[in-house]
């Protein structure tokens, strides 16, 4: 049995390395890490498409599919390759009201639903939130310690689109009080605004 050669033996610069192989090895694990996330959530929210009734949530979960599979395909080139993706990321957008209700509203205590005949649009749209919180940390992870300089431009500028995803899911959430959004009262609220203050900044010469 041969032995394999050790490819830490020897110091190399990413200039003398072909681009498929310009990972470092907390980058590969970590983007596995990421790819595998993404894949789960693109499965899972095929498991929950048939089982939705609110068109509108039906029509995020397609748009929000649809554009995590380019994602996914986009990583997976770059993964690979090294290089620049044949398809490029984009940007998510939504076309939901950025309008917030504030306040408590009395409800319901909350408890695990026994049996999936009990799943509702409540139910599906917190799943799908944390999926997508996962897959944006899963991403953010990864971006801090990515060497290959393409992969790390292609994760960090995933995070902004999966928190676009997140932010459409709360406002879904808010808009039929299953997100509530309590406040302080003002006397709190002020004083904890007002407990910072700005710092001298030196000028640049």
């Amino acid at each position: 049995m041969q032995n394999q050669q050790n490819p830490n033996s020897q110091m190399k610069e990413s200039a003398s390395m072909s681009a498929n192989k310009s990972h470092g090895a907390h980058e590969i694990m970590d983007v596995h890490e990421t790819l595998s996330t993404i894949v789960g959530t693109i499965e899972h929210y095929k498991m929950y498409e048939p089982n939705i009734q609110c068109q509108q949530l039906k029509g995020i979960l397609s748009n929000q599919s649809q554009f995590l599979g380019q994602l996914y395909n986009t990583m997976v080139d770059t993964y690979q390759s090294g290089t620049r993706p044949q398809q490029p990321t984009t940007t998510y957008n939504f076309e939901l009201s950025n309008d917030v209700t504030y306040g408590l509203s009395p409800s319901q205590p909350t408890q695990p639903q026994q049996s999936p005949q009990q799943l509702n649009e409540q139910n599906f749209s917190s799943f799908m939130m944390g999926h997508i919180k996962a897959c944006a940390t899963a991403c953010t992870t990864s971006a801090l310690e990515a060497t290959n300089p393409v992969m790390r431009r292609v994760l960090q500028d995933s995070v902004p689109n999966l928190c676009e995803m997140a932010y459409e899911l709360f406002l879904y959430q808010n808009d039929r009080n299953y997100y509530q959004v309590p406040q302080f009262d003002d006397q709190t609220m002020t004083q904890l605004l007002n407990s910072f203050t700005t710092t001298p900044t030196q000028q640049q010469h």
